[in-house]
This record gives C-alpha cells, sequence and structure tokens, in this order.
C-alpha cells in the first residue's frame, strides 16, 4: 500500500514531486524502497480508474 500511495499521484501529469513525511530516518528508507516495489497490475488498474476521493 505504501508503494501505491507515494506513486499514484505521480501518475497524474500535473504532480512533479511526492514529498512523505517521514517521523524517523528509517522511514526514509522505507519510502525509497516503497518506490521500488512493483505495484500489481490489478490493484494499479483499480486506483488509475476509482476516480477522485470524496472529501470527507
Amino acid at each position: 500500500m505504501k508503494a501505491a500511495g507515494l506513486r499514484f499521484p505521480l501518475a497524474n501529469p500535473a504532480v512533479a514531486a511526492v514529498i512523505p513525511g517521514a517521523s524517523q530516518p528509517s522511514r526514509l528508507a522505507e519510502d525509497r524502497a516503497a518506490l521500488a516495489e512493483t505495484i500489481p497490475g490489478a490493484f494499479s488498474h483499480y486506483l488509475s480508474h476509482a476516480g477522485p476521493v470524496a472529501p470527507g
């Protein structure tokens, strides 16, 4: 899920960067590793067709 959360916004051409808020230095390594993960095709397809999330 972290990989999708970091990479999904980057699919929008209007988004140039994603800046995660790391609470600890070890989280930076986790975020970097997550960016290298492969997102399953079905999940990626679902996200790309789900549409915007309504504000809650």
